[in-house]
């Protein structure tokens, strides 16, 4: 009987209003579908996702008295035409250099063997001869090259089994264009057909869409500027201090802002890691983490805060277990949407309605 009170204090609190009871019964259907399906409507995501994220530029080319038809064609013209140049500059650089670094593997692992020796050399009070020793002795570079060597027909393999993933790239490369043009080019006709299955009453719906509405926006577009002006800067740096793989560490650093706190910690490793290898504990390896912590609290510190001007307002702990959470379901995509997720289900949190039980409290 106690059990039954509870529930039924439970639904009579959170689920008496009507409208949260659709909501709720939408929102089931939606990640069900996503979670079951979410491979096969990838495309669709992505140009829903990019056709949301052009529309205010429509919307301020046409308030010049600019035709619908040619707004959208300017802006899709452009915004492919950037993605297209943007690729074809960086893709043959980052193979370029993956195929460099693979091929120096061997010296890199030399000098990790040589700089391990010098360590109780250098730092007496820190390292042992005994411990170096043993470090020195697990970096066999004969069983190194000996497992390279066998590693080398299962990377033949995967290239071989990679041509399917090609191929499909290059359907979604001319689906998702497509899908992009014709939801921007006829938006209001879907988005009018879309409003027309939901419930004619949509306060909480509409709340909810509101909150959410400038902040996934004002994210999403920040992100993607800090991705490129990180990237960009730190490849800069890394090429005007004369580290190799620069490229592609810029790449890294970049993308290492998808996940706040955790990225810049992992991305720390391969920058402190190809300054070892290549110049090892000198003057030129500190100028490089130094340079690395600048750009690191300058992105942190200024870049951070003039892009979010609506600040997402989540605890650090919600943040990584949101990026654990929505990666774990989504991978890539769902660290890249943790954020604006988790702010989505803090807005309905705060929207969904609450009805307290009412008891007559005695003095």
């Amino acid at each position: 009987m106690k059990l039954y009170r509870v529930i039924n204090d439970f639904f009579h609190r959170y689920f008496s209003d009507e409208e949260a009871v659709i909501l709720f019964f939408l929102f089931v259907i939606f990640f069900s579908l996503v979670y079951l399906f979410g491979k096969v409507l990838t495309p669709l995501f992505a140009a829903v996702i990019i056709s949301y994220l052009l529309s205010p530029l429509i919307d301020k080319i046409e308030s010049f008295k600019i035709p619908h038809s040619l707004a959208v064609t300017l802006v899709f013209m452009s915004f492919f035409g950037i993605v297209t140049i943007s690729l074809l500059i960086l893709i043959p650089s980052l193979v370029r250099q993956v195929s460099s670094l693979v091929a120096d593997l061997p010296r890199m692992m030399a000098m990790i063997q040589i700089e391990l020796g010098n360590l109780p050399e250098k730092f007496p009070d820190m390292f042992s001869e005994e411990i170096v020793g043993q470090w020195v002795t697990s970096f066999d570079l004969r069983k190194i090259g000996q497992q390279f060597s066998a590693w080398l027909p299962d990377v033949l393999s995967f290239s071989l089994n990679t041509i399917p993933s090609l191929v499909s790239f290059m359907v979604y490369a001319i689906v998702v264009p497509l899908m992009v043009f014709f939801i921007l080019k006829d938006r209001q006709q879907l988005w009018g057909s879309f409003k027309s299955v939901l419930p004619e009453q949509r306060r909480l719906m509409n709340q909810i869409a509101l909150e959410m509405n400038g902040q996934i926006a004002n994210y999403i577009r920040g992100k993607a500027v800090e991705i490129l002006i990180v990237g960009g800067v730190s490849f800069i740096t890394l090429q005007l201090l004369g580290l190799e793989y620069a490229a592609l560490l810029g790449v890294l650093i970049g993308l290492s802002v998808l996940v706040p706190y955790i990225g810049a910690i992992f991305v720390t490793i391969p920058v402190f890691a190809a300054g070892v290898m290549q110049w090892g504990f000198n003057s030129d390896l500190y100028s490089v983490l130094i340079a690395y912590l600048i750009i690191q609290m300058l992105d942190g510190n200024v870049l951070v805060p003039l892009l979010f001007s609506e600040a997402v307002n989540l605890h650090p702990v919600s943040i990584i277990v949101a990026v654990i959470i929505f990666g774990g379901i989504w991978g890539f995509w769902g660290v890249f949407f943790a954020i604006p997720l988790a702010t989505l289900v803090k807005a309905i949190f705060n929207a969904w309605p609450k009805h307290q039980n009412e008891e007559i409290v005695k003095p």
